[in-house]
């Protein structure tokens, strides 16, 4: 059902619970203007609601009873008893119809005419018969108050908080760690996340909450300044949490705005470059990946760069000299320079210069970022990223000298070490740069612009700001985690370089980094983008970036960058060999481990934290070595050689050197992992024990979950039951169980409780069903 026909329903069904006991009260004192006024709001709303929906029989009803309403209001008819029996048959037949739309159903409308013909003063008095009580559906919604959603964001955020510290704890600990209590946080962890989501979800609104004021001001502002516009809106369906919309209502407002009163021509100008009169102006929303993109596009004059420039040379903002040296994407962003306007005079709309370095500060506060595309004299496109959702950030923490600081990791392109000819440190005057691959980049080292420390950084972590790519030096990356955020304090945010702080799960107070704080503080200028560069990416196919790594056998192997989640140093003694598998005990989880050597004396070793989406596992390694590029032309491996050293797809050249290709499929098809909603089957135990001792854990190495209740509104696939014992009574297929080794005869369909490949195969069949 239409959103907005929901909520109709939802607010009708509400009014009516009140409003019946209103035209009671009303009728015995008809002096009650207020009682008066609210009657009359209820079917004015629903009234203007129809017309809006479709439904013209509750217009029409509605509509007839505003009329004697408003007739009432203005003196000209005084309220009796005739008159509130047929207002009242009328809201009952409203709230019949509602429950009758809601249900889907049809309701005869013979008797309508007539309700509507018992509202004329002369008419014969409606003999009012009292409604049976509406069966209807139950609700599916609640209304919460807003304080109440962002407190239970807010516990929600500390239980992750809670859940990391426990994972820690018990990760640290010198004792060996029961596998219940691994299993116990296992299903803890799987739990908080699913609920943070759930959560998470209760604060998302339809952007169409951002988008629903724009026709009006879009048609006010282009009346005022005399041109014609037409307004697009697309993707108003996307969700985006409400914070984050209440915090974009002003940037979008004053961009929509900047389209019509900077880009869109006047009629007579449009026509003069052979557009049409009425100017195009595109607001629409999409998701991509934890972002959504905010798009506002015209087709007007664009923005007039060099006008930008003079300007911001006449207003002193920059000399001539530093104007000249900008790069053009630098002379672009002046429009977000303080105080730069492009009028000559100042309008009600425009000129004080007051407004897109506004826009820029409010949306880096959140975490996004503004895009521009200028096509002078054809239009303008922005593009503005912001993240789904202010409350859990996905962050790097990284390591400089004894401090840690975390990192977003949307904004973190490749993490990369220092070593060999693919990277390379350099010092170009007064500033370092780096060359990854063959791409050169400015570099900040933290360290030393916090002072912590002196030397080259050994890691690099590339991130993408607005301005640009830079390298920011680091000497260790240390793990990955899902932070609540909370702004600093004045004087911490002040220095520019911070985003805000963070508790992690060793209760220990950290700031996270602003990545494009960083660069302006460090004065990075980054290389001009030139026009044609679209052009020249769009005719070159990119090849697939792996990670170059040295194995455990000592053989230099590659495998595709976007299996791996991360690369993590473990403890060898959290390795284990059980149930048949190499097994890595790692934050409260079991994770299979793939390994081609022996791990020797080590105290640690790393490890590829591998997934496909929806499974894990881990690979373990020497040692990391760079991010490459895979070649085209691969030669296949034979299977001889595949066996001997793991799953290797084929061989590759990289820098003249063979190297073998991990094949992830062949490693994620040899481990048996979990199902994200595994089976449920329902044990009928009969209290001997043999079930939950004997068949659970068969059962469940097989890829079930067994239970001997269900809980709330769950389902089983499959019911097991022993022949002699009672069958209590289930939904679900059963699966009967017999003692004794042989049956009793040829039509008997019981399965011998110990026949493993029988059961687990009269399972199957049994769902099948």
């Amino acid at each position: 059902m239409d959103d907005l026909l929901e909520d109709f329903i939802a607010e009708t069904r509400e009014t009516l619970e009140a409003i019946s006991g209103e035209i009671v009260a009303w009728e015995s004192d008809p002096a009650d203007r207020t009682r008066l006024d609210s009657i009359f709001r209820f079917v004015h709303t629903v009234k203007g609601s129809c017309g809006f929906l479709d439904l013209p029989r509750l217009g029409r009803l509605s509509h007839a009873a505003e009329d004697v309403l408003a007739a009432v209001r203005d003196g000209s008819r005084v309220p009796d008893t005739a008159m509130v029996n047929a207002v009242l048959a009328i809201v009952d037949r409203i709230g019949e119809l509602v429950e009758a739309i809601d249900a889907g159903a049809s309701l005869d409308d013979t008797s309508e005419s007539l309700l509507i013909a018992a509202l004329a003063p002369d008419a014969k008095p409606l003999v009012h018969v009292a409604s049976a009580p509406q069966s209807r559906a139950a609700s599916r919604s609640v209304r919460l108050n807003v304080d109440l959603l962002d407190h239970m964001m807010s516990g929600m955020s500390e239980m992750v908080l809670a859940r990391n510290e426990l994972a820690r704890r018990l990760r640290d600990s010198e004792s060996s760690v029961d596998p219940q209590v691994e299993a116990a946080l296992e299903r803890l962890s799987l739990t908080v996340a699913d609920m943070r989501d759930t959560v998470t979800r209760t604060r998302m609104q339809k952007v169409d909450a951002l988008f629903s004021a724009l026709p009006r001001m879009v048609r006010d502002t282009s009346a005022e300044l005399g041109k014609a516009v037409h307004l697009v809106i697309e993707g108003a369906d996307v969700e985006l949490d409400r914070e984050m919309i209440e915090l974009m209502r002003d940037p979008l407002v004053h961009i929509v705005r900047n389209a019509i009163d900077h880009g869109i021509e006047v009629p007579g100008m449009r026509r003069a470059a052979g557009k049409p009169e009425t100017g195009r102006l595109v607001v629409s929303a999409r998701q991509s990946g934890n972002q959504i993109l905010i798009e506002i596009a015209d087709d007007g004059r664009g923005i007039d760069v060099a006008r930008i420039v003079a300007k911001a040379e006449q207003q002193k903002l920059y000399s001539a000299a530093e104007l000249a040296a900008m790069s053009d994407a630098a002379k672009l962003d002046l429009i977000f320079a303080p105080g730069l306007s492009s009028r000559d005079e100042v309008t009600a709309i425009s000129g004080r210069g007051v407004g897109m370095d506004v826009v820029r500060a409010n949306i880096d506060q959140i975490g996004g970022r503004i895009a521009l595309t200028n096509d002078p004299g054809h239009g303008l496109r922005i593009v503005v990223h912001v993240p789904l959702t202010l409350s859990i950030l996905s962050t790097i923490v990284i390591g400089v000298g004894t401090q840690r600081f975390a990192i977003p990791r949307q904004s973190i392109e490749e993490i990369v070490t220092v070593r060999g000819d693919q990277v390379r440190i350099e010092t170009i005057g007064d500033a370092a740069a780096v060359t990854v691959r063959g791409r050169r980049m400015p570099m900040v080292a933290l360290a030393s612009l916090f002072g912590l420390g002196a030397g080259p950084p050994p890691t690099l972590v590339i991130v993408s700001t607005r301005e640009g790519e830079y390298a920011l030096g680091v000497d260790s990356v240390v793990d990955t985690e899902e932070l609540v955020v909370k702004p600093a304090s004045p004087a911490v945010m002040a220095t520019g370089v911070y985003a805000g702080k963070t508790l992690p799960d060793n209760g220990l107070p950290m700031l996270l980094l602003d990545t494009s704080g960083i660069a302006a503080v460090a004065g990075l200028r980054f290389a001009p983008t030139l026009a044609n560069h679209a052009a020249a990416e769009e005719a070159v196919v990119p090849g697939i970036p792996a990670l170059l790594f040295d194995d455990l056998d000592g053989q230099r192997r590659a495998i595709a960058l976007a299996v791996i989640d991360r690369v993590e140093v473990v403890p060898t003694d959290a390795i284990r060999w059980s149930g048949g598998a190499m097994r890595l005990s790692v934050g409260g989880a079991l994770v299979p481990l793939y390994a081609v050597g022996e791990f020797g004396g080590r105290a640690d070793v790393s490890v590829l934290r591998l997934t496909d989406g929806e499974s894990e596992m881990a690979y373990a390694i020497t040692d990391a070595i760079e991010i490459v590029e895979l070649p085209a032309e691969v030669a296949p491996a034979r299977q001889a050689v595949a066996g001997s050293g793991g799953p290797i797809a084929g061989v590759v050249l990289i820098d003249g050197e063979p190297v073998e290709l991990v094949d992830p499929h062949a490693l994620f098809a040899g481990e048996p992992m979990k199902a994200a909603a595994p089976p449920v089957c329902l044990l009928q135990v009969d209290g001997s024990g043999w079930m939950e001792t004997f068949l659970k854990p068969a059962l469940e190495a097989s890829g079930y979950r067994c239970v001997t209740a269900l809980a709330a509104g769950e389902t089983a696939a499959v019911a097991l039951a022993m022949e002699d014992a009672p069958i209590r009574e289930t939904a679900a297929p059963v699966v009967m169980l017999r003692r004794f080794r042989t049956a009793e005869g040829d039509d008997d369909g019981s399965i011998y409780r110990y026949d493993r490949p029988a059961l687990i195969a009269a399972i199957a069949a049994r769902r099948a069903q």
